[in-house]
């Protein structure tokens, strides 16, 4: 007997204005007015993540129809890469253009969660852009790419408030894509894909013909 298919549910396009509306256009910084552009994006049931040419990261929440702002100290550089997760707490890893990667643990109001924003920087092993971050289900790992090729490997423990990196892949061209699954990361550059074994630190390219 033939299943009987679920309905088809149309849903119109729409701009997210109360989203864009959220955000500047422009910051004023000193005597100079300096156009704000997106850079970055990822969602999930939760939250909308949208990472800026300044350096700020914009959080909102679905559920409470709210906005936050979380950037990094220092100089404002590009955002150039945003990952959420949701697991026991909500993360986010954020990466910018001169290879800074952090994480910041969100607050919850759910019992048992989290109560305070804490934030966990990877040490500085990328020199260059990242265009890549994958998380493990649990977020215990994150792992980073940068345009030089570089990946790197960073252990988190929540609990204990600790980031521990290291660099785990090299390749001879820029990270495009990675996923991680089953201790096992998918690692696409623009010149091959290859599935990386986390355990065994073994490589096995996917296919036999470099990309053109």
């Amino acid at each position: 007997m033939a299943s009987v298919a679920s309905p088809v549910i149309f849903k119109e396009f729409c701009p997210l204005y109360y989203l864009l509306n959220a955000i500047p256009t422009k910051i004023q910084k000193g005597f100079r007015s300096i156009v704000v552009y997106l850079t970055a994006l990822d969602t999930n049931g939760d939250y909308i993540a949208v990472g800026s040419s300044i350096g700020m990261l914009y959080l909102y929440c679905r559920h409470l129809n709210q906005m936050k702002k979380y950037n990094f100290e220092g100089r404002c550089e590009s955002i150039t890469f945003v990952k959420l997760l949701s697991c026991f707490d909500d993360l986010v890893a954020v990466g910018t253009a001169s290879g800074r990667v952090a994480v910041f643990q969100l607050v919850s109001s759910l019992p048992g969660r989290n109560k305070q924003l804490r934030r966990f920087d990877v040490a500085g092993i990328h020199k260059s852009s990242i265009t890549a971050l994958a998380w493990s289900p649990n977020g215990m790992k994150l792992f980073s790419g940068d345009d030089k090729g570089k990946i790197v490997y960073s252990a988190l423990d929540l609990d204990q408030g600790t980031c521990n990196s290291s660099l785990v892949l090299e390749e001879p061209s820029s990270i495009v894509q990675l996923e991680y699954s089953q201790k096992v990361l998918l690692v696409s550059t623009l010149q091959r894909t290859l599935l990386f074994y986390t355990e065994e630190k073994s490589v096995s390219q996917v296919g036999t013909q470099p990309r053109k």
